[in-house]
């Protein structure tokens, strides 16, 4: 049985010039341990269909299963990685902050302290379990709401553009801590990125979503072996392909490594 199974999701938002359609009709499936990423044009519905799956939004149609079990709202088998550095609690510490999920489930003080320092170690955050939020930079903000989110131990880690925000060279150490990350916990990944170079380097398959409303245009497994090489033949290939079925028809080529290479979805790169 797939970890999660979409079935038919739709949602129509009411706004003030009339109902609107964000998604239409998604369908596909997420094996358990399976990285996936989404990627289309803005306004496609990417985030929206994310956020469905957190259950922060009730699908007008359609449903979803997590585990065989239709969700129903959100809950702790899912944790949630935004782009907003201010997702985290500024009066907390690093170690308070990844520590909130376990608390919120009555795990005792020493314990959930235990837990949340071995997550912080995961995200080679420890010697910054006593910060606060702004001593840190945007990116070890960021390793501190991944181990937030793992700390609770959820089957599934959904993620909207967590990267978005930092720069070219900090989002490069952010891929290569998350695929690490991945292949130590080997949990479900979800991950909405605009960035065709980072899906090809993260995902095990890429999602491809079509122009509002947003539905399932293509699927891209991605058959590289890890650890990914940005600069082979191979990786620029992928890329290619999923440009094409964005309905892109050039990508630049750069010779720097890897998140220098990266191309939004329209072809520029990314600096």
């Amino acid at each position: 049985m797939p970890q999660i199974e979409i079935e038919d999701i739709s949602l129509v938002y009411d706004t003030p010039a009339g109902r609107v359609q964000g998604v239409a009709g998604a369908n596909f499936s997420i094996e358990a341990s399976e990285f996936v990423c989404l990627v289309g044009p803005s306004g496609c519905g990417k985030s929206t269909l994310l956020n469905i799956i957190a259950g922060f939004l009730a699908p007008s149609g359609g449903e979803i299963r997590i585990g065989g079990k239709p969700i129903s709202g959100h809950g702790m088998d899912r944790g949630v990685v935004f782009q907003d550095f201010a997702q985290l609690f500024p009066w907390r510490t690093a170690l308070g902050n990844v520590a909130f999920g376990l608390e919120m489930k009555g795990v005792a003080k020493a314990e959930r302290e235990e837990i949340a320092l071995e997550q912080l170690r995961l995200v080679k955050l420890e010697k910054f379990a006593h910060a606060y939020p702004h001593h840190l930079s945007g990116g070890m903000q960021q390793r501190v709401a991944i181990a937030r989110a793992l700390a609770y131990n959820p089957a599934v880690l959904l993620m909207d553009e967590p990267f978005a925000a930092l720069d070219a060279l900090t989002r490069d150490d952010m891929q290569k801590l998350l695929a690490d990350v991945w292949r130590e916990t080997r949990k479900t990944v979800v991950y909405v990125t605009h960035n065709v170079a980072e899906a090809v380097y993260l995902a095990d398959r890429v999602i491809v979503m079509t122009p509002h409303p947003g539905t399932v245009k293509t699927q891209v497994p991605i058959t590289l072996d890890r650890p990914r090489d940005p600069l082979s033949v191979a990786f620029l290939e992928h890329q290619k392909q999923l440009l094409r079925d964005l309905g892109q028809q050039h990508i630049a080529h750069e010779t720097e490594p890897h998140d220098q290479v990266d191309h939004s979805i329209n072809g520029r790169s990314k600096r």
